[in-house]
């Protein structure tokens, strides 16, 4: 893995009202309170400008994926990390699709969650 040092913490939520689950997660070694903190991590090393907001002129597909929200803070390669994510059209969907594994897997992410 490329210098993935630093801590985050990652709260998903499955919509309004829903209960929140929270983890951290350090990448080297990976560790951390996630369930799987070797695929978060490689998830993350393996995604371009992985906590980049969508350009606000970006063109997207107007598909709703569900009421799921995700934030990661913390500190990441040594940048400060202060992310969010929904599921509210294609590029958020795309968004959250590149980190599904950080998210906990599955389309909704928080799914194996305790």
């Amino acid at each position: 893995m490329s210098d993935s040092s630093g801590e985050l913490t990652i709260i998903v939520t499955s919509g309004p009202g829903g209960d929140a689950v929270t983890w951290t997660l350090s990448c080297d070694p990976p560790a951390g309170t996630h369930p799987d903190p070797m695929a978060a991590c490689a998830a993350l090393d393996a995604a371009r400008d992985p906590f980049a907001p969508v350009p606000p002129d970006l063109l997207c597909t107007q598909v709703y994926g569900g009421p799921e929200t995700a934030t990661i803070s913390g500190t990441w390669r040594g940048e400060r990390v202060d992310a969010s994510f929904t599921r509210t059209d294609g590029c958020e969907i795309a968004r959250w699709g590149k980190l599904a594994a950080v998210f906990g897997g599955g389309s909704s992410g928080a799914s194996g969650a305790s």
